[in-house]
């Protein structure tokens, strides 16, 4: 039996540079089990890790600031 993947709530703060989010992140209880990505947020605030699953959205209310 699978799980769900998880839902990971993040706020602008927690992003790294460009909107972006790594995967897996530091709170994953198996942090090594497949190789780091970075997820980014910037488009429409949510992404999937291709693999496995998680899911990260920014937080509601939250907003990233876009400049260059």
């Amino acid at each position: 039996m699978s799980q769900a993947p998880a839902v990971v709530e993040v706020s602008a703060k927690d992003l790294q540079g460009h909107g972006v989010v790594a995967c897996p992140n530091p709170n994953m209880a198996l942090w090594s089990s497949h190789p780091k990505v970075y997820i980014d947020l910037s488009h429409n605030g949510q992404g999937r890790c291709p693999y496995c699953g998680t899911e990260y959205r920014l937080k509601a209310g939250e907003t990233l600031a876009h400049g260059h």
